[in-house]
């Protein structure tokens, strides 16, 4: 049988002890209490945190991917993380990608069995082709999930960086990885319940390496999301917007300049700051590696 007592996230809260008594107030001010706790936790694993950004950062310079997996709560925030990226940096939805134990339909809806697996999660990394070139990042509360211990385990054999994210100390997913984040964030209001403030956690840290990752490889110029696809209404709108703010053209100069740019937000910003054609400027983005501030001070 499984030994969960040891488990920080398992364990019961003192401070919700009478949760079912509580007035809707009371339970809105316990739970914003506790989830003050999760920001310090995560303050004290900054370090780690940092070094998987350096790590993404160089798995995409060299041409690899951030590989999400984990199971339940832990699997579909890496699944969410993963699908924001294409509409907020304009990268190919192929280079994050989200592993859930069970596959897409767990989304919704939990696979019985399937976290538990053994050999599902490298089965899964082989059908999406993994190579030493991609980072693989292990979710899971608990820290002790089989489809994550033992997809960190082919994806070391296979040579990647292997990052572990899980709110116990010395978690058994911590072991397998290169790289352990552990933010201890404490008893859940719900005893057990890890969708609470163990995920509030992953899920900053997991906004945490993409974002710092995407800011590494030249996605963003200032805080400014210069590589947003114009899939739609509003989007052309901000794509406009930022063309605005980084360069203080008008909104007519700003869409000339996407016009001319065939909608590539760095490409016209770039020919606006630099007084140069779209040719140009696509050029000096190539051999600046898409970081449009080194483009700009050549």
């Amino acid at each position: 049988m499984i030994d969960l007592s040891k488990l920080t996230t398992e364990l019961r809260n003192p401070n919700t002890m009478e949760l079912d008594k509580m007035t809707p107030f009371e339970i809105a001010r316990v739970m914003n209490r506790e989830d003050q706790k999760v920001i310090t936790a995560i303050e004290e694993v900054l370090p780690q945190i940092a070094t998987a950004i350096e790590w993404a950062t160089e798995s995409l310079k060299e041409g690899g991917r951030i590989i999400y997996i984990g199971a339940g709560t832990s699997g579909r925030l890496g699944l969410l993380d993963a699908v924001e990226c294409p509409p907020t940096f304009g990268v190919p939805k192929e280079l994050v990608v989200g592993l859930i134990a069970g596959g897409a339909n767990a989304f919704a809806e939990a696979v019985e069995g399937a976290e538990d697996s053994h050999t599902l999660c490298e089965e899964d990394l082989k059908k999406a082709g993994l190579k030493k070139e991609d980072i693989v990042i292990g979710l899971a509360a608990s820290g002790r999930t089989p489809y994550v211990i033992y997809g960190l385990r082919y994806a070391n054999a296979t040579g990647c960086k292997t990052v572990a994210v899980s709110c116990n100390r010395g978690s058994e997913i911590g072991k397998e990885a290169k790289l352990a984040i552990e933010p201890v964030t404490g008893p859940e209001v719900l005893t057990g319940s890890t969708r609470l403030k163990a995920g509030t956690a992953q899920k900053m840290i997991l906004n945490m390496i993409s974002t710092g990752s995407m800011v590494g490889v030249g996605k963003v110029y200032e805080n400014l999301m210069v590589d947003v696809k114009q899939s739609n209404e509003k989007l052309v709108v901000r794509s406009q917007n930022i063309l605005m703010t980084a360069t203080g053209c008008s909104r007519e100069e700003a869409k000339a300049a996407l016009a001319q740019a065939d909608g590539h937000v760095k490409t016209a910003i770039l020919m606006i700051l630099s007084d140069c054609d779209a040719k140009e400027a696509r050029q000096r983005l190539i051999q600046a590696g898409g970081n449009i501030r080194k483009a700009f001070h050549k």
